[in-house]
């Protein structure tokens, strides 16, 4: 039996990703989802975060933000309202606005959405570690 399965990552606007994985850790909105070839059944809400996958003995990452993930014993799909890989961000701006968000939650100086200010404060921070990871070239 293989020990892959079809990984297909997709917003509304494009497909990001559909190969053959070994594994993938998905940011899911209760906490880290670790994938396997097998995997029990499952529809859950994603949550922001650093999304990785094996393809081909190469770990390969995306920010994800918000959507939904089914996840089947030979197939995951990813349908996140927003998914970047590392070569799109321009770690200068996603540091710039990680440093406004961390800010702007430190001291509020107007009427401040918690949750919306921490979900930014999130996104940014994963898309700062994406940047980070960067392929060579």
């Amino acid at each position: 039996m293989a020990k892959t399965f079809e990984l297909e990552i997709a917003t509304p606007e494009r497909l990001l990703v559909k190969e053959q994985v070994t594994e993938a850790q998905i940011p899911g909105a209760e906490g880290e989802m670790g994938v396997l070839r097998g995997h029990a059944p499952l529809l859950s809400r994603l949550g922001i975060g650093l999304l990785s996958y094996v393809a081909g003995g190469r770990r390969s990452f995306l920010v994800i933000a918000d959507g939904i993930v089914e996840i089947l014993p030979d197939q995951v799909r990813v349908l996140a309202v927003r998914a970047e890989k590392p070569e799109e961000i321009d770690t200068t701006r996603a540091e710039a606005a990680m440093k406004r968000a961390a800010e702007r939650l430190q001291s509020p100086k107007e009427v401040l959405d918690y949750a919306r200010a921490q979900s930014a404060l999130k996104r940014a921070q994963a898309r700062v570690a994406a940047s980070e990871r960067k392929p060579a070239g």
